[in-house]
């Protein structure tokens, strides 16, 4: 029998104290702290067994060697017939991975694993829920007409059973929906607790490096939108993944968080239909509102999330202000970066922006990082702030500096050649970064300026 004990555990963070505590030490959250039962290991209750074991019952050890002498072993990734998740993942599954998926409740992880899971015919997938039944998940895959006789359905919670399964049926894709549903006899504790999450985590990563077999984890995330359970939870894993979303639109953002095989700056987009999510191969469509005719205070800007260029639509709305101290708002941009450029334009530019209301919002609900759409959101502002429209036919792409220069941004190749795809007319750049630059067989218009003076001069 195995020693039994018990210890306080942050459902927050994941912390670990002795005694309850009314604040976390380690996120500073209050009443956060729950007493659980956990007990030292017992041999006889291990839920994946060692695939190095002796004659004897002995465990091998693995012996050190020189890293001159370790032979590098070519790992075939698995492609899906998902474009955007191989994306993300970095060209595909790596054999051995584990890979964890978080997102809100009804944002479509459980319908995107189910695809996934469909679609791979030539691999043998186990698709474990621990939230739906066999014949709910039916239904959901016969309203996405998505069947095939390679996916197997298993509808349980305990993880010593679903490890027995697993030995049967020797499956090459395991998917667990979700991990705070799991639970296991090593610890005496509730299913989603902290120790029940981090063992049956840990179970789920010993098996997937030993047996080569990759495996997909569906968590949870808490109100704050950081994913339930200990933060070691996202260490153990070796890609974190992030589905976003409003639930009342119909577009869908996985984003990489972690990725130890890959980028972590890739970015999928899709469409939740009725028919399941559809993949969106061209996002700059979506980004840009389809309007009749040029609108004040609307420019384009052509940004990059991770090796996708973008062309986004930046809206915004200068107002003189009624309420004595002027508001500053924005959506899906960086509120201190928009206090500096507007600092930028009313000394560099001259323009009077201290007396007036700014609201400012990145079209399709991303939030942009990418300091290359600068000049776009000083575009929008002044063409606002004079109520004078700019051609839905020009594209900006530069940072802006604190002395008003117009300064160089990378890949400034992919970005032109996304916007001439698109059918725009011309593009402004920086003056420094048209050294080198090749512009043979381009058909738009390209400024290059190193002043905001200099695009003020040309757009009005």
């Amino acid at each position: 029998m195995a020693k039994l004990k018990s210890s306080y555990f942050c459902q927050n963070c994941g912390a670990q104290s002795p005694k309850w505590i009314g604040k976390c030490p380690s996120c500073n959250q209050w009443n956060t702290y729950v007493e659980e039962i956990v007990q030292k290991e017992d041999k006889a209750a291990k839920s994946w067994r060692p695939a190095r074991e002796g004659a004897a019952g002995f465990i091998r050890l693995n012996q050190p060697q020189p890293i001159t002498a370790i032979q590098p072993r070519a790992e075939e990734r698995f492609h899906t017939e998902d474009g955007e998740l191989n994306r993300v993942l970095g060209g595909g599954i790596v054999p051995g991975s584990l890979v964890l998926i978080g997102g809100e409740p009804g944002i479509g992880k459980s319908t995107l694993m189910l695809q996934i899971a469909t679609a791979m015919k030539q691999l043998k997938v186990l698709y474990v829920s621990g939230e739906e039944s066999e014949q709910q998940i039916k239904m959901r895959a016969d309203r996405m007409q998505r069947n095939s006789p390679s996916c197997y359905i298993l509808s349980e919670t305990n993880l010593e059973n679903i490890f027995v399964q697993i030995e049967e049926m020797q499956p090459e894709l395991v998917i667990i929906d979700s991990i705070q549903t799991l639970h296991t006899a090593r610890v005496e504790s509730a299913a989603g607790s902290v120790s029940q999450v981090r063992e049956s985590t840990g179970e789920l990563m010993r098996f997937a490096k030993e047996s080569h077999v990759p495996v997909f984890l569906i968590g949870h995330i808490t109100k704050e939108g950081s994913l339930a359970g200990p933060k070691v939870l996202e260490h153990m894993v070796d890609t974190v993944l992030q589905f976003e979303g409003d639930r009342h639109m119909s577009y869908r953002i996985l984003r990489t968080i972690k990725n130890r095989f890959g980028s972590t700056s890739e970015l999928g987009i899709y469409e939740m239909t009725g028919d399941g999510l559809r993949e969106v191969s061209n996002p700059s469509e979506i980004l840009i509102s389809q309007r009749e005719e040029d609108l004040a205070g609307v420019t384009i800007g052509a940004m990059l999330e991770g090796n996708r260029p973008l062309m986004i639509e930046i809206q915004s709305l200068v107002s003189p202000a009624t309420y004595g101290t002027p508001q500053r708002s924005s959506t899906g941009y960086d509120a201190k970066r928009l206090q500096m450029l507007l600092a930028v334009l009313e000394k560099r530019g001259g323009f009077r922006l201290g007396i007036h209301d700014v609201f400012l919002n990145i079209a399709g609900g991303l939030k942009v990082e990418d300091p290359a759409i600068d000049l776009a959101v000083c575009a929008s502002l002044i063409s606002s702030l004079k109520d004078v429209s700019i051609s839905g036919r020009i594209a900006f792409a530069a940072e802006v500096g604190l002395g008003g220069e117009v300064r160089a941004v990378n890949r400034i190749e992919n970005r032109i050649s996304e916007a001439e795809k698109l059918g725009f007319d011309e593009i402004f750049i920086s003056k420094f970064n048209k050294k080198g630059l090749d512009l043979k067989g381009v058909k738009m218009k390209v400024h290059a300026v190193s002043k905001l003076e200099e695009v003020f001069r040309l757009l009005l």
